[in-house]
């Protein structure tokens, strides 16, 4: 009998025990990510599978892919319910293939103007505008992150990247960035916000050192990124190629970890530039959350490190959490039926808007706005006929949807071009790409690919055309790309479009005709030698794939130009203290790579040969320090041909300054600016502030604000309110490492320009102050008085 009940009880005890069992194996099958059980998910995770979370998936290129063309995707998880989340490079375009295998839809996306457009409006709502829509065909495709935008800052013209950043100034490269971070994210998809830092050259990007005091590295090229945490806090933030100061910047914590969240109080996850860095472990310990596209060897080195113990697998939880934490914030994990296609009717009308807001008029005679009358007009230039929309790179193409040429943006306002001279064009186009591309031109190019040559008019030919024609327009184009910087020729007209400017301007005006110049250019180009050959100069930069209608409606005057350079205009090459820290002249050529799909992508190392490090090439020495742009040419009072924030109008606008204020922390000018002029017209403001001797050195005027006024009709005021922090006076002490603010008599400088003051106030700092640069996320310890205060 007793042997029958302990057989019963070993029974029932069996029972219990495969029920709990079972229950445990549902409650683990039940486990789902979602927003609440993060760190629960990350227990149940195996040490391989944190791994993955890790690194990419690589990049999305095969015909096989679900989004062909695009960046790349994370690692998924089905068995916890997280999936890929899918990554498009920017920063002008969604950019992905356009076909897909077995499929007869066309996946168009709208090409937007180059960061240096957006910039150039001065406006932050503008780069909202652009990156909303931007945001909504990154929604409507499908994709959840748009690796954009980029803030690195314009240390020197021949950048092959400027194109796809701002600014050579801070605050405006910080506010234009928010601005399309917060469009982009207010569609609920991701940006990324690159390359930091310090990425101011190609050249030799994956290798190059960029060294500079932590004066200039704080006030100047981390400045803009802080700017746009601060005010927009991007999904994530990709690290650059480049090293800083001996470290890459994915293996550097006090960039992603002490300055990046502990500081400035970023809450994203930061991922790695595309095979950028060469330690995955010391950049999981940095705090490179993500390893992109991810490669076989990075896997096996972090999982090797956690074996041995050389790496903490609390590190990788914590960079797994912020993995997650993006994730449950994607599109993706919320299954959204996205249309597959989008509105690029209404897309294209924003990119127009914006693209000619950005226009800066840098000449003008009098003959612009043209006359409602005008007559038959000759378009000379190669760029004419085959405008530049924004620069090259995986970001952009350049063989987008449609690029409106200046032909047909005349022709929709109902101006005439002269067809013979078309004829001649075209036939000239023709000739040139089976010279350039005896094999056909290339499907893609991360360099811009070579342009036609100018052609030269016979005088027989220019003769019948200025008798043909009212007045003649002449279109400069130049463009730039990713892997590679700009030749210092570049800066330059080539003898050619000399010649055929020369040519033109002499043949005009001797029958008392007028000449207008087009820039459609990545950057700034020289024109002092030749700028009085024009009556009327027009810099377009790079406005998008409605160029010409862009372009056209400035010289219609259907709309009245607004833009301000976001750089200075140099005389020439070598005026800016940089010059002489830049690759200007150098051929370098990039390594080859082995492309390939998932972690299967990896680079082919050169063999290890001991070498002198190359200056310029190995490393970059910033010796300018803090003059950079107008800091430099203002300061040291160095003639350049045009100066940042210039930009004319068809109207004109007059300051009245009605208050200004230290108010606690806050520093306000309010402004009145009436349209005293004949046309409706806005007008975009700048506040620079001028240093009281006795602190750090500073350059003479430091933009500290800025803001644009809404059209304003003939007699029509605004009343503008210009405000910053106080403590955005300050200047960074390297030795100290803290933010100091000098006492003594500030000048706020109400401008038009760098160069243009309009208005200024004076307002006293009896105490000076001093912020620890660690304490900057405590405001109730940062606050400390200088000694000499």
């Amino acid at each position: 009998m007793n042997l029958y009940f302990q057989r019963m009880k070993q029974f029932i005890l069996m029972i219990c025990l495969a029920v709990l069992c079972s229950q445990t194996n549902i409650s683990a099958q039940q486990i789902r990510l979602n927003k609440q059980n993060i760190d629960q998910v990350i227990r149940e995770m195996t040490l391989e599978e944190k791994v993955q979370m890790l690194l990419g998936r690589g990049m999305s290129m095969g015909g096989d892919a679900k989004f062909p063309g695009t960046a790349g995707r994370t690692h998924e998880i089905p068995r916890l319910g997280i999936p890929s989340v899918y990554l498009a490079d920017g920063p002008h375009r969604l950019a992905m293939s356009v076909r897909r295998e077995f499929d007869s839809q066309f996946y168009y996306t709208t090409e937007f103007p180059s960061g240096t457009t957006v910039a150039a409006t001065f406006n932050p709502d503008a780069a909202y505008l652009v990156g909303k829509t931007l945001g909504a065909e990154v929604k409507d495709y499908g994709m959840d992150i748009l690796l954009a935008p980029g803030a690195n800052l314009m240390r020197n013209v021949l950048c092959g990247r400027n194109h796809e950043y701002y600014s050579e100034d801070p605050l405006l490269t910080g506010k234009i960035a928010a601005g399309f971070i917060n469009g982009v994210q207010s569609e609920g998809v991701g940006t990324s916000l690159k390359h930091f830092a310090v990425n101011n050259q190609e050249t030799n990007r994956n290798n190059n050192d960029s060294r500079l005091d932590p004066r200039p590295l704080r006030e100047l090229y981390l400045k803009g990124f802080e700017i746009a945490v601060r005010e927009a806090q991007p999904w994530t933030i990709m690290t650059a190629y480049n090293k800083v100061n001996g470290k890459y910047t994915s293996e550097d914590r006090e960039l992603t970890t002490d300055i990046l969240r502990d500081e400035w109080g970023f809450m994203g996850l930061v991922i790695s530039d595309w095979n950028a860095g060469k330690d995955a472990v010391a950049s999981m310990e940095a705090g490179n959350d993500m390893l992109q596209p991810g490669q076989e060897r990075q896997y096996q080195a972090i999982l090797e490190a956690v074996h041995s113990g050389a790496l903490d697998e609390a590190i990788l939880d914590r960079n797994v959490r912020r993995v997650l934490e993006m994730v449950v914030k994607a599109l993706s994990f919320h299954h959204y039926d996205y249309p597959n296609e989008t509105d690029l009717k209404a897309h294209a009308a924003i990119s127009r808007q914006v693209g000619s807001e950005g226009i800066v008029l840098l000449a003008n005679n009098g003959i612009l706005p043209f006359a409602e009358n005008i007559g038959q007009v000759a378009l000379y230039g190669t760029t004419s006929y085959d405008m530049v929309p924004a620069g090259m790179g995986f970001g952009s193409t350049g063989f987008g949807r449609y690029t409106v040429s200046m032909v047909e943006g005349l022709r929709k306002a109902s101006i005439k071009v002269d067809r013979d001279l078309i004829r001649q064009y075209q036939q000239h186009l023709a000739e040139e790409q089976k010279r350039l591309f005896p094999n056909g031109r290339p499907p893609f190019s991360l360099t811009p690919p070579p342009r036609a040559d100018e052609f030269l008019p016979s005088v027989e030919e220019l003769t019948s055309q200025v008798a043909s024609n009212e007045l003649a327009i002449l279109t400069i184009g130049r463009t730039s790309g990713e892997a590679k910087d700009r030749h210092v020729s570049e800066f330059y007209l080539t003898d050619n479009e000399k010649a055929l400017l020369d040519k033109v301007s002499e043949a005009y005006h001797a029958a008392g005709k007028k000449v207008i110049v087009i820039l459609n250019v990545c950057g700034p180009v020289e024109t002092a030698s030749w700028r009085s050959m024009a009556d009327a100069i027009l810099c377009a930069f790079q406005p998008g794939q409605e160029v010409g209608h862009c372009v056209t409606d400035v010289l219609t005057g259907k709309v009245n130009p607004s833009g301000k350079l976001p750089m200075t205009f140099a005389i020439q090459y070598g005026d800016a203290p940089s010059d002489n820290n830049f690759p200007f002249d150098y051929e370098f050529k990039m390594p080859d790579f082995a492309m390939g799909t998932g972690m299967n992508l990896r680079r082919k190392e050169e063999e290890a040969k001991p070498k002198e490090p190359v200056r310029n090439i190995d490393y970059t020495n910033y010796e300018e320090g803090i003059y950079v742009g107008y800091r430099f040419f203002d300061t040291f009072q160095k003639k350049v041909a045009f100066p940042f924030g210039f930009g004319l109008s068809y109207t004109t606008f007059d300051y009245e300054v009605i208050d200004s204020s230290i108010q606690g922390e806050r520093c306000e000018v309010k402004v009145v600016v009436t349209n005293s002029g004949k046309r409706p017209g806005k007008e975009a403001l700048q506040l620079y502030v001028n240093a009281p001797a006795g602190g750090l050195d500073k350059p003479s005027k430091e933009l500290k604000a800025l803001a644009k006024t809404k059209e304003l009709k003939p007699g029509e005021s605004e009343v503008v309110t210009l405000s910053w922090s106080l403590m955005d006076m300050a200047s960074f002490n390297g030795k100290t490492s803290s933010w100091e603010l000098a006492k003594g008599t500030y000048q706020w400088m109400v401008a038009a320009s760098s160069t243009d003051v309009r208005s200024t106030v004076s307002h006293e700092i009896k105490v000076g102050r001093k912020q620890k640069a660690h304490d900057a996320m405590n405001p109730e310890k940062r606050i400390t008085t200088l000694k000499n205060g």
